[in-house]
C-alpha cells in the first residue's frame, strides 16, 4: 500500500524536471552531484549551463579544472566539482558509463545513493535511493528512531528502502520519494494535512513529526578568523590559488592573513571596508575582516600571486566570500569595475 498510493501521489504531484525526460547516465549523474547540497531552483540553472557547454561526459572529460570551477562558482562544496571532472575523466578512459550499482560505485566522487540514483533512473536497476528526504519520509511513516547518521541506521534505512521498492517501477519509486520528502514531508512545518499516508503514519499518530528522523549528536561548528586585503596597483589586483588541504581548494584569493599579523610592508595604508563579515560552511563558522589597499608599486608578495586586470576578475573561480569582498570593493567607489 506504501508504494501505491506513492506512485498515485506521484503521478499527479510530480516535479517536471529536464533531466526526467531522459535516460541519459552522464545527464542523470550530472544533476545528481549537482543537486547534492542545492536547492533545485538554484541547480537548475547550473545543470543547463553544463550541458550546454559539456554535452557528454568525453566533453566534460576534455575540460580543465579551472573551467569546471568557474562554471561551478556559487555552489558551494567545491570537492564535487573536482570529483566530478575526475569521475568524467575515468568514464571517458572506460569508454562508456557503467551500468550497474556495484560498478558505479568504483568510481570516484560516486558513493551509494548517487550510484543508486543513476542505475535506477537510467537503467531501470531495482535498487533504491537514500538520501535525507528518503530518511525522513520512512523514519516517520514507519517509526524508525534509529539514527540516520549511524552505520546502523544507514544500513537500516536501506534495507528498508529496498524492501518497499516495487520490482520494475525503481525509477518512479525513487523519484516520487524524493519529491514526498521534498515538497509534503518536509524538514519544517510537514503538510501532514495534504499527505496521503496519513493515516498510516507513525510519526502523526504518536506526535512525533518534529522528532523523527533521529540525528546523533549535533555537529560542532568552529570558529575561524582570517583578513582579505584586495590588493590594487595600477589597474591590476595581485591573486593567488587556494593550495589543496584547507577549504575552497584550488579556487583563487587575494592576500589573505589572520586578522592579528595585518601586514606593514605592502606600500600604502590598509583602508578597512567591512569588518566581521560571517560566512557559514558545514564544520565551520568563517568571520572575515576586509580590507583595501593601493600602492603606487607593486608590493613584494608570497610566491604564486599573479597580478590580474581588475576588468578581468570574473575570470577566475572564487569562493562567495572573496565575491563579498569584490562586492565590498564596488560600493567604496575604489575600483575601475568588479564584475
Amino acid at each position: 500500500m506504501f508504494a501505491s498510493t506513492l506512485l498515485h501521489w506521484f503521478s499527479q504531484n510530480g516535479r517536471d524536471l529536464p533531466w526526467r525526460h531522459t535516460r541519459d547516465p552522464y545527464a542523470i549523474w550530472l544533476s545528481e552531484v549537482i543537486l547534492q547540497q542545492t536547492r533545485i531552483s538554484q541547480g537548475l540553472d547550473y545543470w543547463s549551463r553544463f550541458v550546454l557547454r559539456w554535452p557528454n561526459v568525453e566533453a566534460l572529460a576534455g575540460a580543465t579544472e579551472d573551467e569546471v570551477l568557474r562554471e561551478w562558482q556559487g555552489l558551494g562544496y567545491y570537492t564535487r566539482a573536482r570529483n566530478l571532472l575526475k569521475t568524467a575523466k575515468e568514464v571517458s578512459r572506460l569508454g562508456h558509463f557503467p551500468c550497474t550499482y556495484e560498478s558505479l560505485l568504483k568510481l570516484k566522487g560516486i558513493g551509494p545513493y548517487t550510484a543508486a540514483a543513476i542505475a535506477s533512473m537510467a537503467f531501470d536497476e531495482d535498487v533504491a535511493v537514500v538520501d535525507g528526504n528518503v530518511y525522513r519520509v520512512l523514519a516517520r511513516h514507519f517509526g524508525v528512531s534509529t539514527p540516520i547518521n549511524s552505520t546502523e541506521g544507514a544500513k537500516e534505512f536501506r534495507l528498508l528502502a529496498n524492501r518497499l521498492l516495487p520490482k520494475g517501477r525503481s525509477a518512479m519509486f525513487n523519484q516520487a520519494m524524493m519529491d514526498f520528502g521534498a515538497t509534503l514531508c518536509t524538514p519544517q512545518s510537514p503538510r501532514c494535512n495534504d499527505c496521503p499516508l496519513a493515516e498510516t503514519c507513525f510519526a502523526l499518530r504518536e506526535d512525533k513529526v518534529g522528532v523523527l528522523p533521529v540525528k546523533e549528536r549535533k555537529l560542532v561548528v568552529k570558529e575561524r578568523l582570517m583578513a582579505y586585503i584586495y590588493i590594487r596597483c595600477h589597474g591590476k589586483v595581485a591573486l593567488h590559488r587556494r593550495s589543496e588541504g584547507d577549504i575552497w581548494q584550488g579556487l583563487w584569493e587575494p592576500y589573505l592573513c589572520p586578522p592579528e599579523e595585518l601586514p606593514q610592508d605592502l606600500g600604502a595604508p590598509l583602508h578597512l571596508l567591512q569588518r566581521g563579515v560571517r560566512h557559514q560552511l558545514t564544520h565551520r563558522l568563517v568571520v572575515c575582516d576586509f580590507f583595501l589597499c593601493l600602492p603606487d608599486s607593486a608590493p613584494k608578495l608570497p610566491d604564486g600571486f599573479l597580478w590580474v586586470d581588475e576588468e578581468a576578475l570574473d575570470d577566475y573561480a572564487k569562493p562567495r566570500l572573496v565575491e563579498k569582498l569584490f562586492e565590498a570593493v564596488n560600493q567604496s567607489g575604489q575600483t575601475r569595475g568588479i564584475q
